[in-house]
């Protein structure tokens, strides 16, 4: 993961917000997806308009389920493909 875990829901919301606050547009095309009961990994490409420029993001998102809502969601992915197609 590229930046330490966030916990409590204000917490996560306040780091997405701030995350995604300059992007303008956003679909995630999802390449695989794998479940084993309460585990879902999702590897994803992200595409997101930021500040004008397109961005393509591959990702791994990985969920815990428990009582069918996320219990522990960790995402992965390179920073500095992020970052250097902000540049």
């Amino acid at each position: 993961m590229p930046i330490q875990p966030v916990t409590g829901r204000e917490n996560i919301k306040s780091m997405i917000c701030n995350f995604t606050a300059s992007w303008t547009e956003t679909t995630w095309d999802l390449i695989n997806l794998v479940a084993a009961g309460d585990l879902v990994v999702a590897e994803r490409l992200d595409r997101t308009k930021a500040g004008g420029k397109s961005i393509d993001l591959p990702c791994v998102g990985v969920f815990e389920l428990e009582n069918g809502k996320i219990r522990v969601w960790r995402d992965y992915f390179d920073m500095g493909t992020y970052t250097g197609q902000l540049a």
